[in-house]
């Protein structure tokens, strides 16, 4: 963080006094601190209270040029490393999802090609507005970062979340987000499987798993992050598209067999992290099936290994695969990487506490022709994305 300059940028909430804290220890761990206020933030807290905390003038008015060699609000967009606006008020997620620029926050968020990490706080009714629901979606989708705000009491009275996260949980993500240094994958293909698929039974029932896509949908934005043109192919997840990647939506095990195959010849490197059905029911009724009887038989045939068939077509490709298994972890990723003719495979421990599905943190370790290659802690499951996609540019780019 040292030397890093931080843009802070504070709206017009309770949660301001927060925000001194923030700045306080941006500026102890060495961060050349700037903060812009909007004229409603400065009716909670004073200017001086953050021109004292970070040594440096506050911005409020976008004409107060204090400096005649440069227009103040593009010196700051160009040369901030990161942008934190905190408290976010619904107010100020509108008009930045909207494209106004009619103060100096607004007009410099504007000219900046700098990440943004947004700290919203609010009513928890405000929050959850379609309007506002809206305004976060389309914000993401530009690639700006959220950090949710939490539940408890509001200052409002209310009991529901809208508080702004904590000043030291926002540290931690400022500190992740300058840690980020993802290779160029500029002018390549990605492709990326991800979720689970339904093998239907009937109209109504299907077979599946618990895959929820987290990983996979991780990965393909930290590709996108990377500069890599990515195409993710989807079960039926509930997430929302990741920023800059284009997604193909499947149900069946055939669809994404069928997707893959389409798409994998143009694709450079192909990340196959979906949980795909080892079986499907041999006959589907088109009705109900009905109750009767005290047992149900099912007949069941193989599916299509996705990742064999895209190990005979390999063709300069670089392929990943992912392994979740409960036990025997080294011998059984690593048979199915010379199998299905991997360079690297990604395995995980589902029985251990936070590497299984649903989660939001993974415990994996990564496996190439040779054996092990690197073995991870459990962390995020955005954080083994970087790690992955770091790993996989050190290896395609030889």
């Amino acid at each position: 963080m040292k030397g890093k300059r931080i843009v802070v940028g504070v709206t017009g909430g309770i949660a301001v006094f927060k925000v001194a804290g923030l700045v306080s220890q941006l500026t102890q761990r060495g961060a050349d601190v700037r903060v812009i206020m909007t004229e409603s933030a400065t009716r909670f807290v004073t200017p001086l209270t953050f021109q004292t905390l970070s040594r440096n003038p506050v911005m409020v008015d976008t004409f107060e040029e204090k400096d005649p060699s440069v227009v103040s609000h593009i010196d700051l967009a160009d040369h901030a490393d990161l942008f934190v606006i905190a408290p976010a008020t619904a107010n100020f997620l509108g008009k930045l999802a909207h494209g106004l620029a009619d103060d100096m926050l607004s007009t410099t968020l504007l000219a900046t090609k700098a990440p943004v990490l947004i700290a919203p706080a609010m009513n928890v009714n405000m929050l959850n507005h379609p309007a506002v629901q809206n305004n976060i979606r389309q914000l993401t989708e530009w690639g700006y970062r959220f950090i949710e705000p939490a539940s408890g009491q509001l200052a409002c009275g209310y009991i529901g979340k809208g508080r702004m996260e904590e000043p030291e949980q926002i540290l931690v993500a400022v500190e992740e987000m300058l840690g980020e240094s993802l290779p160029d994958f500029s002018g390549k293909r990605v492709l990326v499987t991800a979720g689970p698929t339904r093998e239907f039974l009937d109209p109504i029932r299907y077979l599946s798993n618990r895959s929820t896509g987290k990983m996979g949908y991780a990965i393909a934005e930290a590709m996108s992050q990377a500069g890599a043109e990515t195409v993710l192919v989807s079960g039926p997840v509930n997430r929302e598209k990741p920023p800059g990647v284009r997604v193909v939506n499947v149900n069946t095990a055939e669809e994404m067999f069928h997707a893959v195959m389409q798409e994998m010849d143009t694709a450079h490197v192909i990340i196959q992290t979906a949980a795909v059905a080892d079986y499907t029911p041999v006959d589907v009724s088109d009705q109900k099936i009905k109750k009767k009887g005290d047992r149900l038989s099912l007949e069941l045939k193989k599916t299509t290994d996705i990742a064999v068939e895209v190990g005979k077509r390999k063709n300069g490709h670089f392929l990943v695969g992912f392994a979740a298994e409960t036990d025997q972890l080294s011998e059984n990723a690593q048979s199915k990487l010379h199998r299905k003719g991997l360079d690297l495979i990604v395995a995980n421990d589902v029985s251990l506490q936070g590497a299984g599905f649903e989660g939001d943190t993974n415990i994996v370790t990564i496996y190439d022709a040779d054996g092990e290659v690197l073995q991870l802690p459990k962390m995020s499951k955005r954080e083994v994305a970087k790690q992955l996609v770091g790993l996989i540019g050190e290896r395609f780019n030889g």
